[in-house]
C-alpha cells in the first residue's frame, strides 16, 4: 500500500476510530515515542493518504431522520452530459454521496432527508432540474443494519 508499513497501518486504524487522540495517546497505542509518531502522522497527510479530519454527526440530533438512494439514468453518455449532470449535483446541499455506476442506473445518490415532505421539496428543488435526466427511481432505507467509515486495511 504505497510504501506503507505496519506502524502506518496501525496508526491508520487507530486514527480512523477516533482522529481526536491526542498524539501522546496515537504514540502509545502504537507503540512509539510521541516525535515518531507526529513524523509519520505528518507523513502520511503530507502524502494525502489521511485527507481530512472530521466530526460525524448522528443523523437523528440534526432532523435527518431518513436515507433516500436515488438511481439516475441519464439520456445518454456523452462526456458533456455525464460533466453537466456531475457539475450541478454536485450543487445539492443534501446530497451526501453521487457514484458513477455499471450497471443500469449511470448514477446512484445518497440524500439525507427530514422525512418524506422534504424530499418532496428536494427533488422538486433540485432533482427534477438536473440536466440530462432520463429517468429516477427513490429508494428509502428502512433502517441502517451497519454503517462505517474505516476503510479495511
Amino acid at each position: 500500500m504505497n510504501g506503507m508499513d505496519a506502524l502506518d497501518i496501525k496508526l491508520l486504524n487507530a486514527l480512523q476510530k477516533d482522529g481526536r487522540m491526542s498524539n501522546a495517546e496515537l504514540a502509545d497505542r502504537v507503540a512509539l515515542s510521541p516525535s515518531a509518531c507526529h513524523r509519520r502522522v505528518q507523513r502520511l497527510e503530507r502524502d494525502g493518504v489521511i485527507r481530512n479530519y472530521v466530526a460525524l454527526l448522528n443523523p437523528r440530533a440534526v432532523d435527518r431522520r431518513a436515507t433516500v438512494f436515488v438511481e439516475i439514468t441519464l439520456k445518454g453518455q456523452a462526456e458533456e452530459i455525464l460533466q453537466d449532470f456531475e457539475r450541478q449535483v454536485a450543487l445539492i446541499p443534501d446530497v451526501l454521496e453521487c457514484h458513477l455506476m455499471a450497471g443500469v442506473a449511470d448514477y446512484l445518490l445518497k440524500v439525507v432527508v427530514r422525512d418524506t415532505d422534504d424530499f418532496a421539496r428536494i427533488h422538486k428543488q433540485y432533482l427534477a432540474r438536473l440536466p440530462g435526466v432520463a429517468q429516477m427511481q427513490s429508494s428509502f432505507a428502512l433502517r441502517t443494519v451497519f454503517k462505517t467509515t474505516a476503510l479495511p486495511l
